[in-house]
């Protein structure tokens, strides 16, 4: 008896894209994120410069980071996702072994531009170019999904980077790590971030091409919120009130958040030890993949994304409030979690945001924008932070914790009132 074989359909590419982006994020947040603190305080331990100098190096890093940001979309035109994003693991690469080499301070900012433009290559922005055109109404899930790479390089990069330090030197550290991310980024890119779905007759969410996507579904994932004019453009985005509020309070959010990651190791290090602290940042960053994949999943559609985003600096908040009233480790510990709830969401949702409120032509210029915005501000947090830090240790000794996560925690609470004050409906400050 011969059976006919049945061919089955095959598996929608697109999510093989949010596999490739998914490891794209470990490698760029692994190495441009979480490897700068461990730089701070490798250097400053090494070569005896104060924290506040090599604070403005990793704050140069971001700065020159956001300059490439807002030109992203412009070099993914000319250049494409795959040549850029090679790119940008090669400069990486570069970068952090100029720093791990640097024997003077000139050095170390010398390098800054190559670290600059491999985090902004890799990082948010470069992110939702990979996935976005494969998604709509899937979207908040393919991105929470893709963007957990952040957190999986976190957790992994974290303990990582020490571990190597201490078996082959800061220079080793930075050669081994820097060239599997550049081979890893140059495979991946050309096997699976080249194609568009229209050049493979697909259309997004693996729909049917020239297929109508339903109705009520595609209202709630895609649509404006209420009280958004349908479809309308930003215009010029500097002068837009939905535009100002998504990148003010985004920026505020990711100031306190990066100001105190850079600064947490050297931090936590004295209380638990170094290797501890290490695994401490893995544990944050563990924590922020169940927040990130929960509210992916699990947010409803049409449901307020910036309640969502204010949500999240809340939950960070009160870890602040839980580092500013440790005495011991588990409540060092209970402060770990709750900042790492939020770390995740800070990135994925203002994408989502710009989605619901913006025109879909008008969301990749939306969220490039509003990621150059909130690198350029988050940029001077290590360098601020550091200041506020050494100034309040040198007024009090055993002050500069406390002054940091003070001002971590008040960034936090204007972060979470910026972010409601755009929402429709929401009254305008005068």
């Amino acid at each position: 008896m011969i059976v006919a074989r049945q061919d089955r359909p095959a598996p929608f590419p697109g999510w093989r894209v949010v596999r490739a982006a998914f490891a794209v994020a470990v490698f760029g947040w692994g190495v441009g994120f979480y490897g700068p603190p461990v730089f701070l305080h490798a250097l400053h331990e090494s070569r005896g410069w104060p924290v506040g100098l090599v604070s403005a190096a990793v704050t140069l890093h971001f700065l020159l980071g956001a300059l490439a940001v807002a030109n992203l979309a412009a070099l993914h035109r000319r250049f494409g996702v795959v040549a850029v994003t090679r790119a940008a693991g090669l400069a990486a690469a570069c970068g952090f072994l100029g720093w791990a080499l640097a024997r003077e301070p000139w050095q170390l900012f010398a390098a800054t531009p190559l670290t600059g433009f491999g985090w902004a290559g890799t990082g948010a922005a470069a992110i939702n170019a990979m996935v976005a055109p494969w998604f709509v109404r899937l979207r908040p899930a393919a991105l929470s999904t893709a963007y957990n790479g952040a957190s999986v390089g976190g957790v992994l990069f974290s303990p990582l980077w020490v571990a190597l330090i201490a078996w082959c030197g800061l220079a080793g550290a930075a050669a081994l790590l820097g060239a599997a991310m550049a081979l890893a980024l140059w495979w991946l890119s050309g096997r699976c971030l080249g194609r568009l779905p229209a050049e493979l007759g697909l259309a997004p969410d693996g729909d049917a091409p020239g297929g109508v996507t339903p109705p009520a579904r595609a209202r709630a994932d895609a649509a404006p919120l209420a009280g958004s004019p349908p479809g309308s453009s930003p215009g010029s985005p500097w002068r837009d009130r939905r535009f100002l509020t998504l990148a003010a309070g985004a920026s505020l959010g990711l100031f306190a958040q990066v100001g105190l990651l850079a600064h947490l190791l050297s931090l936590l290090a004295p209380a638990i030890g170094m290797r501890q602290a290490g695994f401490a940042l893995g544990l944050a960053t563990a924590c922020a993949v169940l927040g990130r994949t929960a509210t992916g999943w699990l947010l409803p559609p049409g449901a307020d994304r910036r309640v969502a985003s204010a949500a999240g600096y809340g939950v960070q908040l009160a870890g602040s409030l839980a580092f500013l009233a440790a005495d011991g480790g588990a409540v060092l510990l209970l402060g770990v979690v709750l900042f790492g709830l939020g770390i995740g969401n800070a990135t994925s949702l203002p994408p989502l945001i710009a989605q619901a409120e913006f025109r879909p032509a008008d969301v990749a210029r939306v969220v490039a924008l509003a990621t150059a915005a909130g690198q350029a501000g988050y940029a001077f947090a290590p360098a601020l932070l550091g200041l506020v830090r050494d100034t309040a240790e040198a007024a009090l000794p055993g002050g500069g914790a406390v002054a940091l996560f003070a001002a971590v925690a008040a960034i936090q609470v204007a972060a979470m009132v910026v972010m409601l004050r755009g929402r429709p409906g929401a009254v305008p400050a005068e």
